[in-house]
């Protein structure tokens, strides 16, 4: 107890009264602050004092050093909404809406748009796609930062689903891991370049993520990820897929970034709310400048995030085409829940948030997933301005997921299933294919934002649970 420093004591240093007291005592209680003599805590408070803005990135003290620097004199005011546009809006629920309205009145908002599968989210809506000037909003980036589509075509037919059904099954079940905080056993990793990037060690908030992450790589989360064996349609052969017209075996996966993403997130998330203090209603989109220290930190983190996301994608393909004694003939791989820098059309460079949407440049592949028994697409984008050259992620929720469990049963839908010929293993209720919107629906309703090259039809599916 010799080494408790009191509230008197930060006063007497200089601390003014207020949260910035009570933030830092309650550091100084963790365990390796705690061996620091009092000599050696106050003056290390005292550098924190003396500069706030050096330590608004710092894993401990960023929040002590956000409460020391001068609060704003009023909150930001949001600004006239700007005129955004809406694909497929008879579809798109209400609080989705009101969510990219309220986005369209930051005073960083350039642009944005609203794609077909939209639905209510965190901040900016599942589906909202956000242009902004010099700005980065964690939030609109989304949690599971560059959560991916990744699809490998095999030249093996469709009746190799039928004929093997037990022995795929069992690939699956060997060579993929899900759920909330599960990683690969000791044994089973596999290395990826990813884990050697500088960001684990230039980065403070990452110093304590890498070995976690090392963990991780290679595997799924729980909610809507999957990996699933089914059949690609090719039905438009082209330069950029280098397959002939035909039906294949195909593997495709869902997943992203992991407890890194949401870690980092969480983290630049707060950090924002303290340093960007919005109204109530917008206080999810809170931004940090691309300006500033605590920007480029968070730019760096996400998109190391990204690329691990990528390296886990890579990882359960690479386990499966093992598995499978086959090369992939051709992959197809995006991912959304990222921001790009991208130029609009006047010029202008800008910061594009893509929140469940879809990548949907000009000539750009990416893949589209319907539900459990519904076809995905294979997408060739159109790259439509008004768009910001997007397209939606999927087929959207229809039941939230509180509401279809409490009204969906295990019986309807295990027998929705077997009218679709599906093997489920793992999977809830939250993701009954009676929870999303119709896939065929919302392709109508972005025909001008992306042409359809072929589908992929789910036969053996594996979620997170038992």
């Amino acid at each position: 107890m010799a080494n408790l420093l009191r509230g008197n004591d930060l006063r007497t240093l200089g601390f003014p009264e207020g949260r910035a007291i009570g933030l830092a005592l309650a550091q100084l209680q963790r365990k390796h602050l705690k061996k620091l003599s009092q000599t050696d805590q106050l003056a290390l408070l005292g550098q924190i004092l003396n500069n706030p803005k050096e330590y608004l990135t710092h894993l401990d003290w960023s929040h002590t050093a956000a409460a020391l620097l001068p609060a704003p004199s009023r909150h930001i005011a949001l600004v006239e909404r700007k005129p955004y546009v809406t694909f497929g809006a008879e579809h798109i629920d209400p609080s989705a809406v009101h969510q990219m309205e309220t986005a369209m009145k930051l005073p960083v908002t350039v642009a944005g748009a609203l794609m077909p599968d939209a639905h209510h989210g965190y901040g900016l809506p599942i589906g909202g796609v956000l242009a902004t000037e010099n700005a980065v909003i964690p939030y609109a980036v989304g949690v599971d930062i560059g959560c991916r589509m990744a699809l490998s075509v095999f030249d093996l037919p469709p009746k190799y689903l039928t004929q093997r059904v037990q022995e795929l099954r069992k690939i699956l079940l060997d060579n993929t891991r899900f759920g909330s905080g599960r990683g690969w056993e000791r044994g089973y990793r596999m290395a990826s370049a990813v884990l050697e990037r500088d960001e684990f060690v230039e980065i403070p908030f990452l110093k304590n993520k890498r070995d976690r992450a090392a963990e991780q790589v290679g595997t799924s989360g729980s909610g809507n990820h999957f990996v699933e064996f089914g059949i690609v349609d090719i039905t438009e052969a082209g330069n950029e897929l280098g397959v002939p017209v035909g039906q294949y075996l195909g593997v495709l996966s869902h997943s992203g970034s992991r407890g890194l993403g949401a870690g980092i997130a969480e983290h630049y998330t707060r950090l924002a709310k303290d340093v960007c203090q919005l109204p109530t209603e917008a206080q999810h989109l809170a931004w940090l400048g691309l300006d500033t220290e605590a920007g480029q930190e968070y730019w760096a983190a996400m998109n190391l995030a990204g690329d691990y996301a990528s390296a886990c994608h890579a990882q359960i393909h690479q386990r499966l085409a093992k598995a499978l004694g086959e090369r992939p003939v051709a992959k197809v791989e995006n991912h959304h829940n990222f921001a790009w820098k991208e130029r609009l059309a006047d010029g202008r460079e800008v910061v594009v948030h893509r929140k469940g949407a879809t990548p949907a440049g000009a000539g750009v592949l990416g893949i589209i997933p319907g539900s459990m028994t519904a076809p995905g697409f294979i997408v060739r984008g159109k790259g439509l301005a008004e768009s910001l050259s997007s397209a939606s992620h999927g087929a959207g929720r229809l039941m939230s997921r509180t509401r279809a469990k409490a009204e969906l049963t295990e019986s309807e839908v295990r027998k929705h299933l077997a009218e679709h010929g599906i093997e489920l293993i793992g999977g809830g209720l939250d993701e009954a294919p009676m929870a999303y919107k119709d896939i065929h629906t919302v392709m109508a309703s972005q025909r001008e934002l992306v042409d359809v090259l072929g589908s992929f039809t789910p036969k053996i599916v594996r979620m997170d649970g038992a």
